[in-house]
């Protein structure tokens, strides 16, 4: 093997990439939700997420739309700091959808719209050697070899990284009905024995370092539903480390041989908090291991940080969106649990947005063009049309856009009651927009258009 230049990324995540679409009201069924707020999803997605804000250098190797979604999820990735040079944009396939509910503690829906999408349209070509050997890990999923075309792109993805001396993971990722063994409404199935599937994941593990599942995906990974005899026929194909993942008890790690006692596995205490949502946990499970992993942590401390990471994403809404930061991380660790319901912690709520919040304003130039009664009045004083008002915040708007700089943040405060328009061309254009809540002359103070603020 030739010597390899040092790697750019920590991890580079191979595979699925979509928008989320989450049901807002919770103890419903799908078909009751009523609206449904928008993240990015997919497993190599959300690891890449979850792994930049816990200081990893990572990038995603996938497939979006050239549509609204598709872009979405790109400014995103770029936003939370995930390299997006391997993310390419197919002009014929739309991005992916997933549609996701919280119907209990216990039952989570998941709707998969995958046809024809984007992402699984990957292919060997998009599989730059360079690129690969970048990294110094590479994660692979086992959606993305439930297909011809898909199981050559990440086959040769991993036969680069090992020719490189990269590391190999690999997450087992199993979703049946993804694999063609449910229909398209069985998303939340997550297993179903199939001897093809047993044999399909078996070509794939003498090739990893590490292999990742949790009960279910290591009964399909090692043809067994006994959770031990799985491990074993799984350790006679691989030597990879193998990661089970034990849901509110944390996890277990076996390097070397399967103990007969399974709890003999290396392993730190899981965290006491409410289950909420369990979709993406896993996903922020890995990137909490991969962050200890690939800085050469002592295994029980990356089990450590990956069960907190997994206790975020149970206890809040949406999947990457709930994942922490580091100082987040590093907060909760040394405090512990205070409230189970870590979406209701409001000293770690504060931690969290404070950290995770996008764009960074250093400066910000700010023209003031929200005035509402003063403008009225002097349109009354003179005998001109009110209607004219709005053409001026538009010209307002024209003298800001002329003086724009590069290096300066620049904003407006703008109202909608006559600067309606000048407010979408301020969106589209980037500004940084404040709008008045109150109404004008209150006293005592009233908001404008609602009874109150929220």
């Amino acid at each position: 093997m030739s010597s390899q230049p040092s790697p750019i990324y920590d991890i580079i995540t191979i595979g699925r990439t979509c928008a989320d679409l989450y049901a807002d009201q919770v103890g419903c069924s799908m078909e009751d939700a009523r609206s449904f707020s928008k993240y990015v999803g997919g497993c190599p997605t959300n690891i890449a997420i979850g792994g930049a804000r816990l200081g990893l250098k990572t990038a995603l190797l996938s497939r979006v739309g050239d549509d609204q979604m598709g872009r979405f999820v790109r400014q995103t990735l770029e936003a939370e700091g995930v390299e997006t040079g391997g993310l390419a944009t197919d002009p014929e396939r739309l991005t992916a959808l997933a549609f996701l509910g919280l119907e209990d503690d216990r039952n989570f829906p998941l709707l998969f719209v995958r046809t024809d999408c984007a992402d699984a349209a990957l292919s060997e070509a998009d599989i730059d050697p360079d690129f690969i050997r970048s990294a110094a890990a590479i994660v692979v999923t086992g959606t993305h070899f439930s297909k011809p075309h898909l199981e050559a792109a990440s086959f040769k993805a991993m036969r680069i990284a090992r020719e490189a001396g990269r590391k190999v993971v690999f997450d087992i990722d199993y979703r049946p009905n993804l694999w063609g063994l449910l229909g398209a409404g069985d998303g939340d199935i997550r297993f179903v024995a199939d001897a093809a599937v047993t044999a399909r994941v078996q070509s794939i593990l003498p090739g990893c370092d590490v292999v990742v599942g949790t009960d279910d995906e290591v009964r399909i990974a090692g043809g067994s539903t006994d959770t031990r005899e799985a491990l074993v026929n799984i350790r006679k194909v691989t030597a990879a480390m193998i990661v089970l993942k034990t849901g509110p008890k944390g996890c277990l790690v076996f390097p070397g041989p399967i103990p007969e006692d399974l709890e003999e596995g290396i392993s730190s205490q899981g965290f006491p908090v409410e289950v909420f949502n369990v979709l993406g946990a896993g996903d922020g499970f890995m990137a909490g291991f991969l962050r200890g992993y690939v800085r050469g942590l002592p295994l029980e401390e990356c089990c450590r940080i990956a069960n907190a990471c997994g206790a975020f994403a149970v206890s809040r809404h949406g999947c990457a969106p709930a994942y922490p930061s580091w100082e987040e991380l590093q907060f909760f660790l040394d405090r512990g649990v205070v409230n189970p319901r870590l979406r209701e912690d409001a000293d770690l709520e504060h931690v969290h947005w404070a950290t995770t919040r996008r764009g960074h304003w250093d400066n910000v130039c700010a023209f003031a063009i929200d005035h509402r009664v003063q403008l009225e009045d002097m349109a009354a004083q003179c005998g001109a049309d009110p209607a004219r008002i709005a053409r001026l915040k538009d010209l307002a708007l024209d003298a800001m856009l002329a003086a724009r700089r590069p290096e300066i943040m620049l904003g407006t405060l703008l109202d909608s009651t006559h600067g309606r328009q000048a407010l979408f061309r301020a969106e589209k254009e980037a500004l940084w927009i404040g709008r008045p809540v109150e109404l004008p002359g209150s006293r005592p103070l009233k908001f404008e258009g609602a009874a109150s603020l929220g």
